[in-house]
């Protein structure tokens, strides 16, 4: 996964009565990421703010324990081995 977001980010900070603050912003998806995207919200059924709200801060967590020289397994359904979860 690339940390580069993109060339355009833009941020609006704006508080609502109902919610703490919220920052917007606005992301260039690569047409991989893009799919990505939209198979997330097919498979859980969450709007397309909550599937990038939650990934952020899968990826976060993720990220945090590799820095801290932690390691990531995946367990593919009916299968025994173990694969090491990399980020590039």
């Amino acid at each position: 996964m690339s940390k580069n977001v993109g060339p355009a980010i833009e941020k609006d900070q704006k508080a609502t009565p109902s919610r703490s603050t919220l920052e917007r912003v606005t992301v260039n998806l690569t047409p991989r990421s893009s799919r990505a995207l939209e198979e997330a919200v097919e498979i859980t059924g969450d709007t397309k703010t909550d599937t990038i709200n939650r990934a952020l801060q899968v990826y976060s967590y993720l990220e945090r324990v590799l820095q801290n020289g932690g390691n990531i397994y995946v367990q593919e359904a009916g299968q025994t081995d173990q694969e090491r979860l990399r980020f590039f």
